[in-house]
């Protein structure tokens, strides 16, 4: 008897969480339109992150963006991780698989083999996407290579990272990537949904 009672209660906690991450997220929106000016890092306050809202598949995104050539793109996978490349025009993103290649695939190859459904681009609080076509030329020269691939230490996100700025900063993790993005263009990052399908 105990066991049901202990997860209906671990149900409720959970439903109460998501609830609140959803109004969060549309508390983020709503913020990010009352400023007239892309949000900067210095208009965070001391307790604010740099990255106003992360992709997600489970909650709705009401900004829809276009890309631009040597935009970062991303898309989960198993709810856990995110996947990261480069848009580099033509229905096509730059990626490193799980082997290290370094390969051109179409939006739909890109999510077609990780679970989320999506596919998210790194934006500033207007909706422009934090694009760098030095970043893209980067990417391009890098098809068919191979990289050292690491899970952890040498992933997709450091491949991106490369691509942005020469010093090879380790950056291993989603949000490391983010925030960095953030602090090179001086832009508070908002994930919003890609609308890359047109392309």
């Amino acid at each position: 008897m105990p066991l049901p009672l202990l997860w209906l209660g671990a149900a409720a906690v959970s439903a109460l969480a998501v609830k609140g991450l959803a109004e969060d997220r549309k508390s983020q929106q709503r913020r990010r339109f009352t400023h007239h000016s892309a949000q900067t890092l210095a208009d965070l306050t001391a307790h604010e992150s740099a990255i106003a809202t992360y992709p997600t598949d489970m909650f709705a995104t009401e900004q829809q963006v276009k890309p631009r050539l040597g935009a970062i793109v991303c898309c989960g996978i198993a709810g856990v991780l995110d996947h990261t490349g480069i848009w580099v025009g033509d229905n096509t993103i730059i990626e490193v698989d799980g082997n290290g290649l370094v390969k051109p695939v179409s939006v739909q190859r890109f999510t077609d083999t990780r679970s989320g459904r999506g596919i998210f681009i790194a934006c500033d609080s207007l909706g422009v996407p934090l694009a760098s076509e030095m970043a893209a030329q980067r990417a391009i020269a890098q098809i068919f290579q191979f990289r050292d691939y690491h899970l952890f230490d040498n992933n997709c996100h450091q491949f991106i990272w490369q691509c942005f700025q020469n010093d090879a900063k380790a950056i291993t993790t989603f949000k490391a990537l983010s925030l960095n993005v953030a602090t090179l263009f001086d832009r508070v990052v908002y994930w919003d949904s890609c609308d890359c399908l047109e392309f």
